[in-house]
């Protein structure tokens, strides 16, 4: 295990799990927290070893109670506006995933108590997400004269649906883990106790399958969103084609005929 001050980062295989380590704040994250974070992203997306990554809170109360909004705010009164815009509007956002990080492999995240704001805009970046059954989701900014700014506005409806995305981002209010696996915003609800072990066991599960395939499937996936069906499907069967030559495609229909195992290298 490699730690960096407070944001934890252990290999378990092809799995790398990332931990925010500040219970004592909620797991909040101030400038320099939020920094490092950015920087084991960076490490996950630069690992060749590393297929998957699960991404949790410290303790038993939060996954992510957004920024630190003492230092945030502090933060923005003493900086000029121009040079407070151009870094967090040109650089990795929130938590590094939710803007100007682009990373092509799965990440999921575990979540294991509170994903207000901030914390919320992280877990939706994510392409999974287990919870606890005490988890509480919130986009609380309007309560404080702003809107969500690290991807809310845009994720949230394509993983809720507008009618309920609306209702968290204009309402500040939260919810629980049993709603939130209603609209779909999470996936499963894990017991609290279980929660990170059977998340990575299922990243080991997802980490077993082609890697390729994974990364070329989500880049589809993420980049139809905004194309007209026909450029999609286009898209989708390029993707599908440009697998055709891979190391791992070969392996995959041999390990088939040969009813065993796939090992795939990801080439």
């Amino acid at each position: 295990m490699t730690a960096a001050n407070d944001i934890l980062y252990e290999a378990h295989g092809h799995v790398r799990l990332i931990t925010i380590d500040r219970a004592d704040r909620m797991n909040s994250l101030d400038f320099a927290a939020n920094e490092r974070l950015i920087d084991r992203w960076r490490e996950f997306a630069a690992d060749e070893g590393a297929r998957v990554a699960v991404i949790t809170g410290a303790g038993a109360r939060a996954f992510c109670a957004g920024a630190d909004l003492k230092t945030y705010t502090m933060n923005y009164a003493s900086r000029p506006a121009p040079e407070f815009r151009t870094r967090f509007t040109d650089g990795p956002g929130f938590g590094g995933i939710t803007r100007g990080l682009s990373i092509d492999k799965p990440i999921i995240a575990a979540v294991n108590g509170y994903a207000i704001s901030g914390g919320l805009e992280l877990a939706e970046a994510c392409d999974i997400r287990f919870c606890s059954p005490n988890a509480e989701f919130a986009h609380q900014d309007v309560n404080w004269g702003f809107h969500p700014c690290d991807g809310g506005c845009v994720r949230l409806p394509q993983i809720v649906g507008l009618g309920n995305a609306m209702e968290l981002i204009l309402s500040g209010q939260r919810i629980g883990a049993e709603h939130a696996l209603r609209i779909g915003l999470v996936n499963r609800i894990v017991p609290a106790a279980d929660l990170v072990a059977e998340t990575m066991a299922f990243a080991e599960v997802v980490a077993s399958r082609a890697p390729l395939a994974q990364r070329f499937a989500k880049d589809v996936v993420m980049r139809s969103f905004d194309l007209p069906l026909d450029d999609a499907l286009r898209l989708e069967s390029r993707s599908f084609h440009d697998l055709a030559e891979t190391e791992d495609l070969k392996e995959g229909t041999d390990a088939f005929r040969e009813k065993r195992p796939a090992a795939f290298k990801g080439r």
